[in-house]
């Protein structure tokens, strides 16, 4: 296996815009059972629950007629997997790993996970985003899904993703000979049709630093303006830089954050930022029916990054993430039409006015500790890694 991932776009692809938890899931489920080859899973959470083990259960079938299986889930994040659980898949021929497992871990990274969410069906259709394997990710009875984001990708760029799968599900070595990715396999689409699409990682300790480069070539090119959909935006001095200038020079710049967390910790940190954010005349918005967990952004209207990198820290110097960068005029404009009705309809915009009223000297302190903390944390993340 010869063949490197490409820092270019590729041209002969088709794109879709995934939005919700139960449509996220009924597309996998396709695709699962349209396998005729092989799948690719990996993500970073996995849990034995009502969708853990739908999502499972279609796995399992696949590999008993005959199709190759492999699930890679994060070794922290989804380590409450049972034996019980993993030995099921595996005597149904699905082929199972935990990414550094945490006390088995070549290196003791405990920073550094396997943070992406891909499904790569033959080779040849993939679907990547924000969305993990949980019920909290799913449209349960009675319970909106979490808000996230996802593509639907068929054509050269899912053999880009395949490849990405086996030298991760490898631990980054190329092993000729033992999974392959359909690398003879050819598209050809209508170039109406056809949308370009570049695959982007980040992995601080290989020296990959591709979807942070993204976001800081987004920002210094912008003409017009910016949308930034983002579940835990604690940009750094580089980013919070680029935005800056980016809205000094005319940009309008929306950010979409979330209203309520799963870490109470990041939220009110992120709300500590909020001066600095209005002061720049970048507008906030807080999304407010469910727990907001998308990663995307749309620049210009023609220009989108799409996957499982947060705008902070963790994402550019510790986790191990994959965007797909997308440009095409009308993906994006589907894209940034899905953000501006989650504006209108499903958020509240964050002013210096409202801003004064939540604000009291206790509330002021727990987020400027919160954010602290915040700091402290990366950097006790972070400090002792050695790039390879």
């Amino acid at each position: 296996m010869k063949r490197k991932i490409s820092k270019q776009y590729s041209h002969n692809n088709k794109a879709q815009l995934i939005r919700g938890g139960k449509e996220y899931f009924e597309k996998i489920l396709s695709l699962i059972a349209q396998a005729s080859s092989s799948i690719h899973l990996q993500t970073y959470i996995f849990e034995d629950d009502e969708t853990g083990r739908l999502v499972a259960d279609a796995l399992k079938t696949a590999a008993r007629r005959g199709v190759k299986v492999y699930l890679m889930v994060d070794g922290y994040a989804s380590q409450a997997l049972s034996k019980t659980f993993i030995g099921d898949l595996e005597s149904a021929g699905v082929q199972f790993r935990f990414f550094q497992p945490l006390l088995k871990s070549e290196h003791f990274y405990f920073g550094r996970r396997m943070h992406h969410k891909i499904l790569v069906v033959d080779a040849q259709c993939a679907v990547t985003g924000s969305k993990n394997i949980s019920n909290r990710y799913n449209d349960m009875p009675g319970v909106q899904a979490w808000l996230d984001l996802n593509v639907y990708i068929e054509g050269d760029a899912a053999k880009e993703l395949c490849l990405v799968c086996v030298k991760t599900w490898n631990g980054f070595r190329m092993e000729p000979g033992s999974i392959t990715c359909n690398e003879n396999k050819t598209f050809h689409y209508d170039p109406s049709e056809s949308v370009e699409i570049r695959v982007r990682r980040n992995d601080w300790v290989r020296r990959k630093s591709e979807i942070s480069s993204t976001y800081t070539e987004m920002l210094r090119k912008a003409e017009s303006h910016i949308t930034i959909l983002c579940s835990y935006f604690l940009p750094g001095k580089i980013i919070r830089d680029r935005l800056r200038a980016a809205a000094r020079r005319g940009v309008v710049i929306k950010v979409i954050v979330a209203g309520r967390s799963d870490v109470k910790l990041s939220k009110n940190a992120e709300r500590w930022l909020y001066d600095w954010l209005l002061r720049n005349k970048i507008q906030v918005y807080e999304y407010e029916p469910a727990v907001l967990h998308a990663k995307s952004t749309v620049c210009d209207g023609k220009w989108v990054t799409i996957g499982s990198y947060n705008i902070n820290n963790i994402s550019a110097y510790t986790s191990i993430e994959l965007n797909v960068d997308i440009r095409n005029k009308s993906f994006a404009a589907q894209v940034e039409a899905t953000l501006e009705d989650i504006i209108q309809n499903e958020s509240t915009l964050i002013t210096t006015e409202t801003l004064q009223k939540t604000k009291n000297i206790f509330k002021q302190f727990i987020r400027w500790a919160s954010y602290q903390a915040i700091r402290t944390l990366f950097y006790v993340a972070t400090f002792y890694y050695k790039r390879r």
